[in-house]
């Protein structure tokens, strides 16, 4: 059996200044803001939000966030697990054409015990994957190697959302998908 290992996540995880500027909620509130592309604020629909992972195990390392605040998956009425879904199907298809990955890792970390650094904001991570993008840097020097910097990464991604068919793409907000 293979092992993801990856103890150098755990110091962002027990940091103590977490989003220094937020009050409550980092998944409510930065949204709310008017600063998409400083908060790497990918694409929106009318019940989630996709943004890009401040610390990514790998290059697009985005979160699928639910507008409703809740960390139980249960609580999410018909249409939010819809648009949630839907905006899943489309961050795959953006990162497809902005990456050109050769899989994704998908899935919740629900609750503090699954490893989720925010339990009480459910989210969906989608974390593309390369063949042989593990190396022995993590092994031998505790140092994660990432292979592109958030911000171009941000614009690669942002401008495959945005000429994905049915989505307001202009500006340099989020890309509105209807």
């Amino acid at each position: 059996m293979d092992q993801i290992f990856a103890p150098w996540r755990i110091d962002w995880v027990e940091r103590d200044d977490k989003n220094p500027d937020v009050e409550e909620c980092v998944f409510c509130e930065l949204p709310d803001r008017d600063a998409d592309r400083e908060h790497r604020i990918l694409a929106r629909n009318d019940r989630a939000v996709v943004m890009l992972n401040n610390s990514p195990y790998n290059p697009g390392h985005a979160m699928v966030i639910p507008d409703e605040h809740t960390g139980d998956y249960r609580d999410l009425d018909d249409e939010t697990l819809l648009d949630h879904a839907r905006l899943k199907q489309r961050t795959f298809e953006a990162l497809d054409d902005a990456l050109d990955p050769d899989g994704f890792n998908a899935g919740l970390n629900l609750g503090r015990g699954a490893g989720g650094s925010i339990g009480d904001h459910l989210h969906s991570h989608v974390v593309p994957r390369w063949e042989g993008d593990t190396n022995f840097m993590p092994v031998v020097s505790d140092t994660k190697v990432v292979v592109e910097a958030l911000d171009e990464t941000y614009d690669r991604v942002r401008e495959a959302f945005a000429e994905q068919a049915g989505v307001d793409g202009s500006g340099d907000s989020a890309v509105r998908i209807a």
